[in-house]
């Protein structure tokens, strides 16, 4: 599977989406309602298919909610049933159910086997209106939905999942592994030798964001002044986003043609984020790891992880001796068994490698390990 991103063209025609995008909403906060009402009687959770029984009639005799088709509503059902039922599963972990969304804020809405058709070129029908979109590359292979998505600003994308068909098959055997410590510090520390910073988009910002979210406070609400300064803020988180997203790709990219296998430890990142707050959220590492596995996957690459609990940095690279404990401020520590000096990130990468290694076998190991120590 595939998703491809296309920006449609700015056109008054654009105006239909978006209502349909608000009658999206309309009917998807009506379903909430449906479920909590239902709950309250019941004391039962609303079955999708009930829920979609009942809409299908509602929608008859609402000409807005004929705005959205019957496959959208359709997902909108089934999104609202899968949030109900993994709220169920693990509210005692801290799952919260769906809520209300302010309609002028709900994003989207999905098609899947009808009610849009790609004309050729960069035209693409949804509905009974033609539309175009900036046609950035090919689309190639089964179209399996279509997404209409609204940003904040007010601009349109087209989400289109593809099932290219694509099978990329891997070595029968990694040529070279490296493990990586991720830190608040360094982001990330390599077992092979080098540390890569994080820019820091959000802290570089952050003076922008803070003088443009001051002028947005002063306007008065419900103004043109307020609503031209509320842009301006949204602006300059997407700015951070975008920048944010072409430095993990890139660095995605370098990392998988370096190395076959890349390894990783599991990490808390809520845990993390209530501890240290904005700085982990600018890390943004859970991000990164998504981006890799996806280039990964393409090139023929591993992305392994190991258990969190693994005490990475507390154990000796060199002898395997562990201590008892070890505190966050301390950067580098001596061995009390073999005295070697040890740096914190550099000797937890080293051992995040020497169990990925182990978890691909006898013979991937023999084969990776001469490639390793050269």
């Amino acid at each position: 599977m595939k998703t491809l991103k296309f920006k449609l063209y700015q056109h008054k025609r654009n105006r239909h989406l978006k209502r349909t995008i608000n009658a999206a909403g309309v009917i998807y906060n009506h379903c909430i309602a449906l479920h909590k009402r239902y709950y309250r009687m019941w004391n039962k959770h609303l079955s999708c298919a009930k829920l979609q029984a009942h809409v299908a009639k509602l929608r008859k005799r609402d000409p807005f909610w004929q705005l959205v088709g019957s496959q959208a509503v359709q997902d909108i059902c089934q999104r609202i049933d899968k949030a109900y039922k993994l709220f169920f599963k693990h509210h005692g972990k801290g799952v919260r159910p769906p809520g209300f969304k302010k309609v002028r804020r709900y994003k989207s809405f999905t098609l899947k086997q009808a009610g849009y058709k790609f004309l050729g070129g960069n035209r693409v029908k949804i509905g009974e209106r033609v539309y175009q979109y900036w046609n950035s590359r090919e689309i190639e292979g089964k179209v399996k939905t279509l997404t209409i998505k609204r940003t904040p600003l007010g601009e349109l994308f087209m989400v289109v999942v593809v099932d290219s068909g694509e099978e990329f098959e891997s070595d029968a055997t990694p040529r070279k592994i490296a493990g990586f410590d991720f830190g608040l510090k360094t982001f990330l520390t390599c077992s092979e030798g080098f540390k890569i910073e994080s820019p820091l988009f959000f802290r570089q910002s952050l003076k922008a964001i803070q003088k443009a979210s001051r002028n947005h406070s002063r306007k008065q609400k419900g103004s043109r002044g307020r609503e031209k300064a509320r842009k301006n803020l949204v602006r300059r988180y997407e700015d951070i986003t975008n920048r944010r997203q072409d430095w993990f790709w890139k660095l995605a990219h370098t990392l998988t043609d370096q190395f076959d296998v890349l390894v990783f430890e599991t990490l808390n990142l809520k845990a993390m984020q209530r501890l240290w707050g904005r700085k982990v959220s600018d890390l943004a590492f859970r991000e990164f790891l998504s981006i890799l596995e996806s280039v990964a996957k393409k090139k023929g690459k591993w992305v392994t992880y190991i258990d969190r609990w693994f005490p990475s940095s507390k154990t000796c690279s060199g002898c395997g001796h562990i201590l008892e404990s070890l505190d966050l401020s301390v950067r580098r520590w001596r061995c009390p068994a073999c005295q070697s000096v040890n740096d914190r990130d550099e000797n937890a990468a080293v051992n995040i490698k020497q169990v990925g290694v182990s978890t691909w076998g006898v013979g991937d190991v023999s084969q990776a390990l001469p490639a390793i120590s050269a």
